[in-house]
């Protein structure tokens, strides 16, 4: 396997994984846009290590559901 074919794949599998989640959270029948509104304001919001701690004890919370 050439090491371009392997990052594809890598690529591919991570996508595949991120698309889980957002599934896992329900958010799979918003419209894109939102859903990108949503992630945006996320990832803003985890700048503060507070947030980032909180968000990551739920997620923790949810795979273990």
């Amino acid at each position: 396997m050439t090491k371009r074919h392997e990052e594809r794949r890598a690529d591919a599998y991570r996508k595949i994984q991120l698309g889980g989640l957002v599934i896992k959270a329900g958010l799979a029948d918003l419209p894109s846009n939102v859903l990108l509104g949503l992630l945006i304001e996320g990832r803003e919001r985890t700048r503060d290590p507070n947030v980032f701690e909180q968000f990551a004890r739920r997620g923790d919370k949810e795979f273990k559901a």
